[in-house]
């Protein structure tokens, strides 16, 4: 079995709307957020194998608070195609995550993310995870499962949606 948890970064600041939208770091909410769904990954799924990130800032530093949650957190893998990446090149990416992972961390950006989520889970979701197909909000994190031995082979439709946490439910 394979595990997907699939992540938007946490809130980021518009304090300076000359700043290049990859350069954005999170806000105060965004940093308060991000360890608080780190815990809710590790109580769910327990220490990702393997962790892949947009390479914008606000991504980086998700994860970086995030990961502070789990003992001897892997590193991450900052990948500019999940930069406000399609269903499509997500899947991409996933596929060729390493076969000895039986789960991975992707942090990325909406609208890809919700797009992904309902492609992967062919639109099947329980009534507690329906956010997730609608808005997927800043911080948020959905729980994929397949029952296949190799990421490679995961395909539209293969998984199920198992869990969905915001972060508003937590505070």
């Amino acid at each position: 079995m394979k595990r997907l948890v699939l992540m938007r970064h946490a809130k980021s600041s518009w304090a300076d709307p000359g700043q290049a939208d990859g350069e954005r770091p999170l806000n105060e909410r965004g940093r308060l957020v991000a360890p608080l769904m780190g815990a809710w990954i590790a109580e769910r799924i327990g220490r990702p194998d393997h962790v892949i990130i947009s390479d914008a800032r606000r991504a980086v530093e998700t994860w970086e608070r995030a990961a502070r949650l789990f003992d001897s957190p892997p590193a991450a893998v900052a990948d500019q195609r999940l930069y406000m990446a399609d269903p499509a090149a997500l899947m991409e990416v996933l596929r060729a995550a390493p076969a000895g992972a039986g789960s991975v961390l992707m942090i990325g950006h909406q609208p890809g993310l919700s797009g992904f989520a309902r492609r992967l889970s062919g639109g099947a979701v329980p009534p507690h995870c329906a956010e997730a197909f609608a808005k997927f909000p800043t911080g948020a994190a959905a729980v994929i499962e397949f029952d296949l031995d190799s990421w490679a082979a995961i395909d539209w439709g293969s998984g199920r949606f198992r869990h969905f946490g915001v972060p508003k439910q937590l505070v």
